[in-house]
Formats: structure tokens, sequence, C-alpha cells
């Protein structure tokens, strides 16, 4: 069967694709970001999935205010990256698995969870600086992926809980698929930011700080803030931390923490990343 081999969380903001589209990763302002993530590369050397869930906000490329679904998943076998402005330049396709995503829609729409079904579907910068941050390196896309878009655009917004339980049902969907894959899940956005208004550029070290010790430990403690609470604190644009939580979700309540790193600023964002794995888990690479 499927299984999960661990969860990643990253920020996703434009800034960092255009940094490495111009190759400023050595740049004093960045180097520290980017060398955050170079244990996370170690990582997925070692586990080697063959496929990523990437959990991601679309920033209109797909959906337009108009019409935007709650939970969104790709069902396609090829995603492409078109021009969303701030100087970035596309980057190659990225394959897909529908086969693997209608079993995932289908499980998670019998687990009560009323899912959009996308057979085409563009990736923004939501779902592409992740997958640069994590194998731009390499020659070329060494994973499946299936984007998971959750609306974090247009109010009203799911909750913490509700996204820690999809994560809790996206588990018990990927560990029902019967062909041997395995699965990296990857909860992106965030840190605290604001872009607009009076608090533009907030940020809020000491909840950042609070909502990573949280995903680690005690996720039930950001599912006890709503909305209105996370926005107060970690700003408008902060409330996209609770993605993080579909990661968790799909892990087992104790994990181990592979590597955590925090950094800020960067584009007026505190930007964390964690690497966690299921406590005893035992991975073996070769598996």
């Amino acid at each position: 069967m499927a299984r999960i081999v661990g969860g990643i969380t990253t920020s996703h903001i434009p800034a960092i694709g255009k940094a490495m589209s111009e190759g400023m990763e050595s740049d004093p302002y960045w180097e520290r970001f980017f060398g955050g993530y170079e244990p996370v590369k170690e990582w997925l050397a070692k586990v080697n999935p063959d496929l990523a869930i990437i959990v991601y906000n679309d920033h209109g490329l797909n959906f337009s205010l108009d019409t935007v679904p709650t939970f969104a998943l790709g069902c396609a076998d090829r995603y492409e990256n078109a021009d969303e402005g701030w100087g970035l330049k596309t980057l190659a396709s990225f394959e897909g698995d529908a086969a693997f995503s209608w079993h995932l829609a289908e499980s998670l729409i019998n687990q009560d969870f009323d899912i959009t079904t996308c057979q085409q579907m563009l990736v923004d910068h939501g779902f592409v600086v992740p997958m640069a941050l994590l194998w731009r390196h390499l020659p070329k896309w060494p994973v499946k992926t299936i984007p998971l878009a959750v609306n974090m655009v247009q109010h009203p917004l799911t909750s913490a809980r509700r996204c820690l339980d999809l994560g809790k049902s996206l588990r018990r969907a990927i560990e029902s698929y019967p062909d041997d894959q395995k699965v990296v899940i990857v909860g992106t956005g965030g840190m605290s930011h604001q872009l607009q208004g009076e608090r533009a550029g907030h940020i809020n070290v000491d909840f950042d700080l609070q909502c990573m010790e949280s995903v680690i430990n005690n996720p039930e403690w950001i599912t006890a803030l709503d909305n209105t609470e996370i926005i107060q604190r970690g700003g408008t644009e902060g409330i996209e931390v609770i993605m993080w939580l579909v990661m968790r979700g799909a892990l087992k309540p104790d994990v181990k923490v592979v590597h955590k790193h925090y950094h800020v600023p960067i584009s007026n964002t505190g930007a964390g990343v964690l690497v966690l794995e299921d406590a005893n888990s035992g991975t073996d690479p070769s598996c």
C-alpha cells in the first residue's frame, strides 16, 4: 500500500522564486534562509519519495474571486506553471498521478470532505516555489505531484480544525491506495505577514515560534484559535499557516523532528521550515 514517509512545511512567497531565478541564494540577505533547506534536501534524498502532495493556496491563477472552492484537488497527469507576474520565470511542467488523485478524491468525499476535482489545473508560486526549494537543484523533478489547494483568499475561510481533520482523512485515503508509493506531504504558506493596510509588513516572531512548536507537539493549540484571532496575531496573510495542519494531520499524533529552521524577515515575512516523521516510524530509505 501507499505510505507517508514524512511531512514538510515551507513558505511559498514569490520573492523566494525571484531570488532563485536570479541566482541570489548566496547573497547576504538570502544565505541563511536558503541554508535552512540543505538538511531538507538531504532528508528527501534519503527517503526518496515517489509522490509529493503540495498543500497550498491558489492566488488567482485558477480561481477568480467569483468562484473559489474551499478545497480543490488536482486530478490530472500533468500540471503547467503559468506566468503570474513578479518577474518569475515559468518552470518545467510537473508530472501528476491522475489515478492516485481520483482515489484520494473518492476516499475524501466518502469521509465527508466535499472536494472540488480539477482535471485541468495551472500551478502558481504557492505550489512552484516549494517544489523549487526542495528539488530545483536536480536535473528534473524527481517526484510525481498532486496539488491540493485550500482557499486562503476569499472569505469565509475554512478553519484550522478543518485543515487538521482533512490531514487525518488524507492519511486514511493514502494508506488505502493499493499500489506501493512513498508519499511526502508539503504544507505551505505563512508565516506571519500582512501585505496591505495600516499593518502592512506585520511580523509576529513569538506567534510564529508558537505555531511551529504547536505543529510539532500540540496542533490542538492552533485549532483552538478562530480565524479572527490568527489574523490579529499573524496578519491577514498569516492565516496561511493553518495549511500546515493538513500536513500535520496526515502524520501520527507523535512525531520526530528531523529538521527545524526559522528565519526573519524574508520579504516582510516570517519563514519557517519543518521536517517531521512519524515517531518510531523506522523509515528505511530502501523500502
